[in-house]
């Protein structure tokens, strides 16, 4: 039989010394049903209608044969009759199969963070900066840091190339609330403008536009929780930078008018959760990840960053995004959780003029499988100074979202988003628009270009969840250009879309302005 009907798009692994993970991108000749088979040695593993499977309870340095095999549906769901060997009697049957060898890594030597020499305490009261540090810079390629169950108070941790971090179950890398202890201040970048900022709880790399990656290969992973000082941080450290920096905010005049608030060039410098800068081939795996100062996850100029299994938590924190791809590529994150206070996920690319002089596109992203239960939803832009390009998204459910799935910018960014690709998922509603807000700083010479842009077999609510878990009618599709000649968005098309309401007396609506060549097809109210 022919397997190779339906193109898998290459199976991607990612491999421990008890697991191998499968991920790989959604056929795009399906319509949805699918189901994959996967199996090991021959034997069947299991089955998901995911794009994503772990093979777990592996023994260590072991080579194992798997294949992905995809089963389509009794309705066929491949596109074209012509590609099912056989016509529809085979429609049903086997479409793409990819066999691997995988060879699972070396058990590594445990780094136990409670054994001697560390001797970190648990306790949730003793600080273990010093003593987790050790542990860190005795790391080896060959060894975890290992984190039994336990709530760790430290301050800011800084990482190195090759090394891995293991959270048991019920083990908490908790970070203080004290400004204190994210000293000295690194070199980041926030809202789109570098700046020194106060170190993250979890720090890997040296930010420097102008230069390659300088940490790599870093995993983290486990069943424990990775935590920071939340919103308590975060005031404090709005406070403390606004007593240093008031001469400055004095100078700004009315000028200050353009930003969101009064907290907002204050707010810049605060911690994220992890901060990864100039870094290549990192793993995030498992884990909770919960109360960053601001960003969760933060990825700047940086490469092949990989996100799964993970769960979200910063409700009640200001600017409490999830997982922020910044000038970075082939940046992944599938089968995770948000309850956040802001964006669920967030791809930037600098701000106004720096984005536009550094120029370091965000490329080659892709979400799928994620869930928000709360949150702002997937969001690109604001910060699209540098331009983003080649983002996919399927499989996603932001329906409990304040924002659904967005794209935006304001008149000032310059920058570009294209060829952005969004399929089989449910949100709250769509919106491809020019925005007013966080619009300081000087403008670039030209407004951006949103442009080729594919939304297909979508379901849209039209109804939002408010900050305060309330429920409110609003448009369901929105698509707004720029008001400049030349600038207006175009080539959107939407393919097959759904749109639902909870209540018998919601308008459903589509607001169209400043575009041009916008396709709509199939498109149906309930």
């Amino acid at each position: 039989m022919d397997n190779q009907r339906i193109d898998l798009g290459g199976v991607q692994k990612i491999i421990t010394e008890e697991s191998v993970t499968l991920y790989w991108d959604k056929p795009h000749n399906l319509a949805g049903g699918a189901v994959y088979r996967i199996f090991c040695d021959g034997k069947e593993a299991g089955t998901t209608d995911k794009t994503h499977y772990t093979l777990e309870g592996l023994s260590a340095e072991t080579e194992y044969t798997v294949e992905v095999r995809l089963f389509t549906g009794e309705n066929g769901f491949v596109t074209d009759e012509s590609e099912a060997v056989g016509g529809q009697e085979n429609a049903s049957g086997c479409a793409a199969s990819e066999i691997m060898a995988v060879k699972t890594t070396k058990a590594k030597r445990r780094l136990d963070i409670t054994k001697a020499p560390y001797l970190a305490v648990g306790d949730g009261q003793t600080m273990n900066t010093e003593a987790i540090q050790r542990a860190i810079d005795d790391c080896t390629e060959a060894d975890a840091v290992y984190f039994p169950a336990g709530v760790y108070m430290t301050g800011a941790l800084r990482l190195h190339s090759d090394m891995e971090l293991y959270l048991e179950k019920d083990a908490v890398l908790q970070g203080t609330d004290r400004p204190e202890d994210y000293l000295p201040r690194i070199k980041s970048r926030f809202e789109g403008t570098e700046m020194e900022c106060y170190s993250s709880l979890l720090n890997m790399g040296e930010l420097d536009h102008e230069s390659g990656y300088n940490c790599r290969n870093v995993v983290i992973r486990g069943k424990g929780t990775i935590a920071s000082g939340g919103v308590t941080l975060a005031k404090r450290v709005i406070v403390t930078e606004r007593e240093r920096i008031k001469e400055y905010l004095l100078s700004l005049g009315d000028k200050i008018r353009e930003c969101e608030s009064k907290d907002t060039i204050p707010g810049r410098v605060r911690p994220r959760l992890i901060n990864i800068s100039n870094s290549q081939n990192v793993l995030i795996a498992g884990v909770t990840l919960k109360n960053g100062a601001s960003w969760n996850v933060h990825m700047i100029y940086s490469d092949n960053i990989v996100t799964h299994g993970c769960t979200f938590y910063s409700e009640g924190v200001w600017n409490g995004d999830g997982w922020d791809p910044d000038s970075s590529t082939n940046c992944t994150i599938f089968g995770c959780l948000f309850f956040t206070e802001d964006d669920c996920i967030a791809i930037k690319s600098g701000k106004n003029p720096e984005g536009n002089l550094i120029n370091r596109p965000s490329r080659h992203i892709r979400m799928f499988d994620c869930v928000s239960s709360f949150g702002h939803g997937i969001i690109i832009g604001s910060e699209i100074s540098g331009g983003i390009e080649d983002v996919q998204i399927w499989d996603c459910d932001v329906k409990s979202a304040l924002c659904g799935i967005e794209i935006k910018g304001t008149k000032k960014r310059g920058g570009y988003v294209k060829n952005i690709h969004i399929r089989d998922c449910k949100a709250a509603k769509i919106m491809l628009h020019s925005v007013g807000y966080n619009d300081d700083g000087i403008p670039a010479d030209t407004p951006p270009v949103f442009s080729d842009c594919l939304y297909e077999n979508l379901e849209i609510g039209g109804e939002i969840l408010e900050v305060d878990r309330t429920w409110s009618h609003d448009t369901a599709i929105t698509v707004h250009g720029f008001d400049v000649p030349g600038y207006a968005a175009k080539n959107v098309t939407f393919r097959n879309i759904t749109i639902v309401g909870r209540g018998k007396n919601t308008e459903q609506q589509f607001s169209l302005r400043d575009c041009e060549n916008i396709t709509l097809e199939n498109i149906r109210c309930l």
